[in-house]
């Protein structure tokens, strides 16, 4: 099976580039005509707050609201921002997309953090503001960071009967996820560029974890059972969560989470799936409807009698449990059972309890029963 995309071509990237320019440049037109006129210049910046999300429910995935805060650059409360931004708005222009570039968050940090001149001020204090400016100008722009040429480190990574095609600038390499050995292939931040190539997968299987990522490696379960591994080691990251996406609507194959049997567990299977409120603007994009939650969950601490491997649930657990209740993606009649069957047992399971049985109890049992019997969640 091979994608049915067409393949990213240099007049594609440079069109791509040129569009961006010209969303900046209206931006910069905007606030040129406002200056001139004698107006405060302003920019609108979409809320990112939970006040303004909503669950699609037709789409299942988080959206952001319409609602706008205007930013005024003569405004002791908007400056700073209103200055950032701008600052941000001018690197990915002149410095990353001029040049066919690409740059960390931390790149841009220190490339924006200067003093200045006349005054004690800086321009950026800390990176979680620059962090934040990438965002503001995502959304004034109606696009994304990767968009912009800017990319987090790599998170994630990958094994099985797969090849990927990855094209950056004039270098173009073909990636055979087979040939990795134990580390895997490191899903990059950006993935726009890549290509999928001899797909023989029948299913994707994403674990929260590293060392279970590991394990199923190590026990060569994707040659055993014709599937993609991947490691999200944590809440994944957007380069993940878009390759994620891009493997379910083109290659139309199942995808199936696997996380601890706790409230955090359980949220970052469903940011994969719904998206997040801090990313509502990006759902669109990153998240992946289609995908099952395969476990752990608390039923399966009886179903796989685990209990005496358990860990005690904390305040702050249970506090998260009843928050994810209230949430609307977690209605389903389903989740709602094992959040209150949570509630009453006050138990957590890492995946690595299955490890008390034998150390390839995952591989050769607990997997292969669960796909078998359909046992998922929605």
């Amino acid at each position: 099976m091979n994608a049915k995309r067409t393949p990213t071509t240099p007049a594609d990237k440079k069109k791509r580039i040129e569009e961006m320019n010209q969303r900046i440049e209206k931006l910069a037109e905007q606030l040129i005509k406002e200056i001139e006129k004698e107006e405060n210049p302003h920019l609108d910046i979409p809320i990112r707050g939970s006040g303004n999300v909503f669950f699609d429910e037709k789409d299942k995935k988080i959206r952001l609201g319409d609602k706008v805060a205007r930013r005024y650059l003569f405004n002791v409360a908007h400056a700073r921002r209103f200055m950032q931004t701008l600052l941000v708005a001018s690197y990915v222009k002149k410095d990353l997309l001029a040049n066919d570039l690409t740059a960390t968050l931390r790149d841009l940090y220190y490339a924006k953090k200067h003093t200045i001149q006349g005054t004690k001020e800086d321009t950026i204090d800390e990176q979680k503001e620059s962090d934040i400016a990438i965002v503001d100008l995502e959304v004034a722009l109606d696009s994304f960071r990767e968009r912009l040429h800017l990319r987090a480190e790599p998170k994630g990574r990958m094994a099985g009967p797969m090849k990927v095609v990855d094209r950056v600038r004039d270098k173009v390499d073909t990636i055979d996820l087979e040939r990795m050995g134990s580390g895997g292939w490191a899903v990059p931040s950006i993935v726009e560029q890549i290509e999928f190539k001899d797909v023989e997968i029948e299913y994707v299987l994403v674990a929260e974890k590293n060392a279970i990522f590991d394990r199923l490696n190590e026990d060569g379960y994707w040659k055993k059972n014709n599937c993609l591994l991947m490691t999200t080691a944590g809440q994944a990251a957007r380069g993940a969560r878009r390759l994620l996406q891009r493997i379910s609507e083109e290659l139309k194959v199942p995808i199936y989470c696997l996380t601890d049997s706790d409230p955090y567990g359980w949220y970052i299977y469903s940011t994969m799936k719904y998206g997040s409120m801090a990313l509502a603007h990006e759902s669109e994009r990153l998240g992946c409807p289609d995908m099952k939650f395969l476990g752990m969950s608390t039923s399966d601490i009886e179903a796989y009698d685990l209990r005496a491997v358990t860990i005690k649930a904390k305040d702050v657990d249970i506090k998260r449990a009843k928050e994810m209740q209230a949430y609307d993606w977690f209605k389903a009649k389903e989740w709602q059972h094992e959040i209150n069957l949570f509630l009453d047992k006050k138990l957590k399971a890492e995946i690595q309890a299955l490890s008390s049985k034998n150390l390839q109890y995952i591989s050769n049992n607990y997997l292969p029963e669960k796909i078998k019997a359909k046992d998922f969640l929605p």
